[in-house]
Protein backbone atom coordinates (compact mmCIF):
# COMPACT_ATOMS: atom_id res chain seq x y z
CA UNK A 1 0.00 0.00 0.00
CA UNK A 2 1.07 3.66 -1.13
CA UNK A 3 1.16 5.76 1.64
CA UNK A 4 -0.16 9.42 1.79
CA UNK A 5 2.28 12.14 0.65
CA UNK A 6 2.62 14.93 2.23
CA UNK A 7 4.60 18.03 1.13
CA UNK A 8 6.25 20.16 4.33
CA UNK A 9 7.51 23.72 3.29
CA UNK A 10 9.29 24.44 6.57
CA UNK A 11 9.45 27.93 5.64
CA UNK A 12 6.26 28.60 6.83
CA UNK A 13 4.10 27.68 9.74
CA UNK A 14 2.61 24.19 10.33
CA UNK A 15 -0.94 25.27 9.38
CA UNK A 16 0.27 26.84 6.23
CA UNK A 17 3.56 24.23 5.80
CA UNK A 18 2.02 20.88 5.38
CA UNK A 19 -0.24 20.18 1.78
CA UNK A 20 -1.19 16.75 0.41
CA UNK A 21 -0.03 16.00 -2.93
CA UNK A 22 -3.81 16.97 -4.56
CA UNK A 23 -2.78 20.17 -3.70
CA UNK A 24 0.20 20.85 -5.27
CA UNK A 25 -0.16 18.10 -8.01
CA UNK A 26 2.32 16.56 -9.74
CA UNK A 27 5.28 16.65 -10.90
CA UNK A 28 5.57 18.63 -8.14
CA UNK A 29 5.81 22.29 -9.08
CA UNK A 30 9.86 22.85 -7.09
CA UNK A 31 10.19 26.36 -8.01
CA UNK A 32 6.98 27.36 -6.65
CA UNK A 33 7.08 25.86 -3.34
CA UNK A 34 10.94 26.79 -3.05
CA UNK A 35 11.27 30.42 -5.12
CA UNK A 36 14.73 31.25 -5.58
CA UNK A 37 17.48 30.74 -8.42
CA UNK A 38 19.75 28.55 -6.89
CA UNK A 39 20.90 24.63 -7.45
CA UNK A 40 19.14 22.00 -6.52
CA UNK A 41 20.31 18.91 -4.14
CA UNK A 42 17.91 15.80 -3.05
CA UNK A 43 18.46 13.48 -0.03
CA UNK A 44 16.69 10.08 -0.04
CA UNK A 45 16.14 8.75 3.26
CA UNK A 46 17.12 11.64 5.52
CA UNK A 47 16.27 10.03 8.67
CA UNK A 48 16.70 12.75 11.23
CA UNK A 49 17.71 15.42 8.76
CA UNK A 50 21.65 15.82 10.04
CA UNK A 51 22.92 16.01 7.36
CA UNK A 52 20.11 17.50 4.88
CA UNK A 53 19.62 20.45 7.88
CA UNK A 54 23.42 21.13 8.04
CA UNK A 55 23.75 21.69 4.60
CA UNK A 56 20.48 23.78 4.06
CA UNK A 57 21.87 26.17 6.66
CA UNK A 58 25.53 26.22 5.30
CA UNK A 59 24.89 26.76 2.02
CA UNK A 60 21.11 29.26 1.82
CA UNK A 61 22.00 29.63 -1.91
CA UNK A 62 21.13 26.75 -3.07
CA UNK A 63 17.98 24.51 -2.35
CA UNK A 64 17.38 21.29 -0.72
CA UNK A 65 14.50 18.80 -0.92
CA UNK A 66 14.52 15.49 1.03
CA UNK A 67 12.62 12.44 1.12
CA UNK A 68 11.62 10.30 4.16
CA UNK A 69 9.09 7.89 4.89
CA UNK A 70 8.65 7.17 8.72
CA UNK A 71 6.30 10.29 10.23
CA UNK A 72 8.19 11.26 12.97
CA UNK A 73 11.53 11.38 11.66
CA UNK A 74 9.72 13.49 8.80
CA UNK A 75 8.20 15.59 11.62
CA UNK A 76 11.27 15.96 13.66
CA UNK A 77 13.20 17.15 10.53
CA UNK A 78 10.75 19.86 9.90
CA UNK A 79 10.31 21.05 13.71
CA UNK A 80 13.67 21.62 13.76
CA UNK A 81 14.39 23.47 10.12
CA UNK A 82 11.42 26.07 11.21
CA UNK A 83 13.44 27.02 14.36
CA UNK A 84 16.68 27.43 12.28
CA UNK A 85 14.11 29.94 10.27
CA UNK A 86 15.66 27.65 7.29
CA UNK A 87 13.69 28.80 3.89
CA UNK A 88 15.40 26.68 1.64
CA UNK A 89 14.17 23.40 2.65
CA UNK A 90 11.20 21.20 0.61
CA UNK A 91 10.37 17.97 2.71
CA UNK A 92 8.27 15.11 1.36
CA UNK A 93 7.05 11.98 3.63
CA UNK A 94 6.32 8.69 1.37
CA UNK A 95 7.73 6.18 -0.60
CA UNK A 96 10.83 6.93 -2.24
CA UNK A 97 10.32 4.95 -5.16
CA UNK A 98 6.56 5.83 -5.74
CA UNK A 99 8.08 9.62 -5.56
CA UNK A 100 10.91 9.08 -7.88
CA UNK A 101 8.58 7.41 -10.44
CA UNK A 102 5.40 9.60 -10.63
CA UNK A 103 5.51 12.76 -8.01
CA UNK A 104 9.30 14.26 -9.15
CA UNK A 105 10.35 16.15 -12.24
CA UNK A 106 13.41 14.30 -14.28
CA UNK A 107 17.10 16.13 -14.07
CA UNK A 108 16.76 18.59 -11.62
CA UNK A 109 18.77 18.54 -9.33
CA UNK A 110 22.86 19.20 -8.86
CA UNK A 111 23.15 16.74 -6.66
CA UNK A 112 21.43 13.36 -4.83
CA UNK A 113 22.80 12.22 -2.04
CA UNK A 114 21.38 8.28 -0.50
CA UNK A 115 23.02 7.44 3.11
CA UNK A 116 22.82 3.98 4.86
CA UNK A 117 19.70 2.68 2.72
CA UNK A 118 17.61 -0.42 4.04
CA UNK A 119 19.53 -2.67 2.25
CA UNK A 120 16.87 -4.91 1.85
CA UNK A 121 18.74 -8.07 1.83
CA UNK A 122 16.15 -10.98 1.24
CA UNK A 123 15.96 -11.58 -2.61
CA UNK A 124 12.24 -11.25 -3.31
CA UNK A 125 12.52 -7.87 -1.52
CA UNK A 126 15.31 -6.63 -4.36
CA UNK A 127 12.61 -4.46 -5.97
CA UNK A 128 12.30 -1.82 -2.97
CA UNK A 129 15.73 -1.12 -2.87
CA UNK A 130 16.92 2.32 -4.10
CA UNK A 131 19.78 1.22 -6.35
CA UNK A 132 18.75 -2.39 -8.33
CA UNK A 133 18.80 -2.71 -11.99
CA UNK A 134 15.18 -1.53 -12.18
CA UNK A 135 15.14 1.39 -9.94
CA UNK A 136 18.71 2.77 -10.31
CA UNK A 137 17.60 5.23 -12.97
CA UNK A 138 14.94 6.63 -10.99
CA UNK A 139 17.31 8.16 -8.55
CA UNK A 140 19.77 9.07 -11.42
CA UNK A 141 17.35 10.24 -13.65
CA UNK A 142 16.68 13.26 -10.75
CA UNK A 143 20.27 14.48 -11.69
CA UNK A 144 20.58 17.07 -14.26
CA UNK A 145 23.51 16.97 -16.70
CA UNK A 146 26.70 16.40 -15.14
CA UNK A 147 25.19 16.12 -11.69
CA UNK A 148 26.70 14.48 -8.76
CA UNK A 149 25.66 11.28 -6.54
CA UNK A 150 26.94 10.84 -3.35
CA UNK A 151 25.96 7.16 -1.57
CA UNK A 152 27.52 5.36 1.71
CA UNK A 153 26.48 2.05 3.71
CA UNK A 154 27.68 -0.03 5.95
CA UNK A 155 26.35 -3.08 4.44
CA UNK A 156 29.12 -4.63 2.54
CA UNK A 157 27.39 -6.90 0.10
CA UNK A 158 24.76 -4.31 -0.99
CA UNK A 159 27.72 -1.83 -1.19
CA UNK A 160 29.40 -4.32 -3.68
CA UNK A 161 26.39 -4.96 -5.61
CA UNK A 162 25.62 -1.03 -5.77
CA UNK A 163 29.19 -0.26 -7.16
CA UNK A 164 29.05 -3.56 -9.86
CA UNK A 165 25.37 -1.93 -10.78
CA UNK A 166 27.44 1.70 -11.52
CA UNK A 167 30.39 0.03 -13.07
CA UNK A 168 27.74 -0.81 -15.68
CA UNK A 169 25.95 2.04 -16.10
CA UNK A 170 27.07 3.71 -19.88
CA UNK A 171 26.08 7.39 -18.08
CA UNK A 172 27.77 6.51 -14.62
CA UNK A 173 31.54 7.65 -13.82
CA UNK A 174 32.35 7.01 -10.34
CA UNK A 175 34.82 6.43 -7.66
CA UNK A 176 34.92 4.82 -4.09
CA UNK A 177 35.84 7.42 -1.20
CA UNK A 178 39.04 6.39 0.66
CA UNK A 179 38.36 7.03 4.12
CA UNK A 180 36.59 9.16 5.87
CA UNK A 181 33.83 12.28 4.02
CA UNK A 182 35.87 15.29 4.55
CA UNK A 183 33.71 17.33 6.89
CA UNK A 184 33.41 13.74 9.02
CA UNK A 185 30.04 11.90 9.52
CA UNK A 186 26.99 12.84 7.68
CA UNK A 187 24.52 11.26 9.03
CA UNK A 188 24.04 9.74 12.93
CA UNK A 189 24.04 5.92 11.58
CA UNK A 190 27.11 7.29 10.10
CA UNK A 191 29.04 8.33 13.15
CA UNK A 192 27.59 5.51 14.95
CA UNK A 193 29.30 3.25 12.99
CA UNK A 194 32.43 5.19 12.74
CA UNK A 195 32.88 5.45 16.58
CA UNK A 196 32.15 1.56 16.61
CA UNK A 197 34.66 1.27 13.90
CA UNK A 198 32.77 -0.80 11.28
CA UNK A 199 33.08 -0.74 7.65
CA UNK A 200 31.67 1.61 5.33
CA UNK A 201 31.65 1.84 1.60
CA UNK A 202 31.34 5.16 0.59
CA UNK A 203 30.94 6.44 -3.31
CA UNK A 204 30.87 9.46 -4.98
CA UNK A 205 29.99 10.00 -8.81
CA UNK A 206 28.88 12.51 -11.64
CA UNK A 207 26.43 11.08 -14.94
CA UNK A 208 27.19 11.59 -18.18
CA UNK A 209 26.65 15.75 -19.80
CA UNK A 210 24.25 15.65 -22.51
CA UNK A 211 21.40 17.96 -23.47
CA UNK A 212 19.24 18.79 -20.86
CA UNK A 213 15.91 17.47 -22.63
CA UNK A 214 17.84 14.32 -23.63
CA UNK A 215 16.84 11.58 -21.39
CA UNK A 216 19.60 9.89 -19.27
CA UNK A 217 20.70 6.32 -21.07
CA UNK A 218 19.22 3.71 -18.78
CA UNK A 219 21.29 0.64 -17.20
CA UNK A 220 21.24 -2.46 -19.93
CA UNK A 221 20.09 -4.51 -16.97
CA UNK A 222 16.76 -2.63 -16.95
CA UNK A 223 17.04 -2.33 -20.37
CA UNK A 224 16.51 -6.02 -20.70
CA UNK A 225 13.71 -5.55 -17.88
CA UNK A 226 11.88 -3.58 -20.15
CA UNK A 227 11.99 -5.85 -23.19
CA UNK A 228 10.88 -8.79 -21.21
CA UNK A 229 7.95 -6.65 -19.78
CA UNK A 230 6.71 -5.61 -23.15
CA UNK A 231 7.70 -8.50 -25.38
CA UNK A 232 4.81 -10.79 -26.62
CA UNK A 233 4.00 -14.12 -25.11
CA UNK A 234 4.85 -17.03 -26.39
CA UNK A 235 2.30 -19.13 -28.50
CA UNK A 236 1.11 -21.42 -26.21
CA UNK A 237 1.51 -19.94 -22.80
CA UNK A 238 -0.69 -18.17 -20.42
CA UNK A 239 -0.90 -14.55 -19.04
Amino acid sequence: MIRPTVVSLPALPPAEGERSLAETGAPLPLDELVPGGGPWEVELGFGKGRYLLARAEADPGRRFLGVEMVAKYERMMVRRARRRGLANLLSLRGEALYLLSAVLPRAFAAAVHVYFPDPWPKARHHKRRLFDPETVDLVLGLLAPAGRFHFATDFLDYGELVRDLLAAHPAVSFEEVPGDWPEGPRTNYEAKYVREGRPILRLEGTVAERARAEPCPLHPAANAAIAAAVAPPAEGSVR
